[in-house]
């Protein structure tokens, strides 16, 4: 079903593309009154302009229903795909076995463990002469 509606998309967009192009715009019924209106009298009195726009329109709500058609599928399909074959994240606190962890009131007191490295903050050399 899927591929029929993919199908039909497909053939409305190029479809509505093509209609779109081939329409003339607002300015072109100007030069009509100056002798080139009687060309476009293939589709009747009223020019190309009333069946262009009505089978633009038709086809332009086609394309929408396959639009929204192919939204819905692809919503079925991701529901009922859900976390299939997805394995579960386990997370796991690894302590290194010499390490223990901060007691409750070692961790009151203020002490913070840190991995950085103490710099002493003796003066050099240097620094005594200035």
């Amino acid at each position: 079903m899927e591929t029929i509606i993919l199908i039909v998309h497909v053939l409305a967009s190029a479809a509505v593309i093509g209609l779109i192009l081939l329409q003339q715009g607002k300015g072109a019924e100007a030069g009509a009154s100056f002798g080139s209106g009687a060309s476009q009298t293939v589709f009747g009195s009223e020019g190309t302009g009333s069946f262009m726009s009505r089978t633009t329109a038709i086809i332009a709500t086609i394309f929408f229903v396959t639009s929204f058609s192919l939204a819905i599928v692809a919503r079925q399909k991701a529901d009922s795909v859900g976390d299939a074959g997805v394995p579960a994240v386990v997370v796991e606190e690894v302590v290194p076995a010499g390490d223990a962890p901060l007691s409750i009131e070692t961790a009151s007191e203020g002490a913070t463990e840190s991995d950085s490295p103490v710099i002493d903050s003796t003066a050099v050399e240097s620094d005594k002469q200035n």
